[in-house]
């Protein structure tokens, strides 16, 4: 997950509109048991007149929080906070599901599911879509500037990231996840691996490649600084590529052939929700044809709807031509997440490790 400028705060969204809600609070609680739906998503992370026009529609007021990290919102989770729907990352959603947080879903009052595309549907995470309903999705890649990078190095694959020729033109995500991924993809291993020895391999990679490239490990400020021409290339999420792209026509962007990071966020309840009614009816709502479009185009990530995927991607379409919009698709060495704390942990300690220098 991926991949937007978050800021911690609480945002409380009341009801717009001229005329008032053409449904009174009294009728949103006689139908869902609740006026009041709370929900924890990545910050930017949608289109907020989504927000006021279901509040303004259904008679109902949306509390609205935002987390930097998946680890964040499982902290907060952890110290008892309730809400009424999340937006984790695929492996999270593994954890939250092994460990009961998450209650199933009745797929009968989200009908607008059918219209998700098939490459989000029944992911090695929540077969059968019992849990979740995925919001956004993408990858990881390469943006370049095609004026500068030799198309001829492209070939390289991750190992771009290394060529000296380029050296102090390189943004890093400030990662320890995304950081081994690419070292594990660049070396032929799984991103998910539990080798001591690839481990160590993947520590090397990028202990070299910090020595002899000069990276600078970033955050979501890599959208304005590749938009800006600061650097050359820089590891990017598809979704932000996607702006970057939009907002700098010299850039261009790619999906090395050793394979990337597949990721999906999704839409969860967990267990402990006090509006699930009401929770359900909002899950199906960003599924609606109209809604999904204005929220792909505003946030600029891969919608998993069929029909939006197709037509924003399509000739006349906002993201026409944009190779970063639409993910790779069934190719064999890309990967999703799997939750693995003792992994991470590794990762984390080799990380600070290579930031230091060490």
């Amino acid at each position: 997950m991926k991949k937007v400028v978050a800021v911690l705060l609480t945002v409380m969204l009341l009801l717009t509109g001229c005329g008032g809600s053409s449904v009174s609070s009294e009728e949103a609680i006689a139908k869902y048991g609740s006026d009041t739906l709370k929900v924890y998503n990545v910050g930017e992370y949608i289109d907020t007149m989504i927000i006021s026009d279901f509040e303004h529609e259904y008679g109902v007021k949306i509390v609205y929080e935002v987390f930097d990290s998946n680890e964040m919102m499982y902290t907060k989770l952890q110290s008892g906070d309730s809400y009424d729907i999340l937006v984790p990352s695929d492996y999270m959603i593994q954890r939250l599901i092994s460990e009961g947080a998450l209650q199933q879903l009745d797929l009968s009052l989200i009908p607008n599911i059918e219209n998700l595309t098939d490459e989000v549907k029944n992911l090695p995470f929540d077969p059968d879509n019992t849990y979740s309903v995925p919001y956004f999705w993408g990858s990881v890649g390469i943006v370049y500037n095609k004026n500068v990078i030799d198309e001829a190095d492209l070939e390289a694959g991750w190992e771009l990231l290394r060529n000296p020729k380029y050296a102090g033109k390189l943004y890093m995500y400030d990662s320890e996840r995304d950081a081994f991924m690419v070292a594990f993809k660049a070396l032929g291993y799984s991103m998910n691996t539990q080798s001591e020895a690839e481990i160590q391999a993947a520590y090397e990679w990028l202990m070299e490649q910090r020595q002899t490239m000069e990276p600078v490990y970033v955050a979501d400020e890599v959208i304005d600084g590749m938009i800006n021409g600061n650097k050359d290339m820089a590891v990017v999420y598809s979704g932000d590529a996607a702006t970057i792209l939009m907002e700098n026509e010299e850039m261009g962007f790619f999906m090395p052939e050793e394979g990337t990071n597949m990721w999906v966020d999704c839409m969860v309840i967990p267990a402990n929700a006090a509006n699930p009614k009401l929770a359900h009816e909002f899950i199906n709502y960003l599924l609606d044809y109209d809604i999904a479009y204005t929220n792909s185009e505003w946030v600029g990530y891969t919608s998993p709807h069929k029909e939006v995927l197709t037509d924003l991607s399509s000739m006349g379409g906002y993201f026409e031509g944009n190779e970063a919009y639409v993910p790779r698709q069934g190719y064999e060495l890309d990967e999703v997440f799997e939750d693995n704390q003792v992994l991470k942990e590794r990762l984390t300690q080799l990380w600070i490790k290579v930031k230091a220098g060490a």
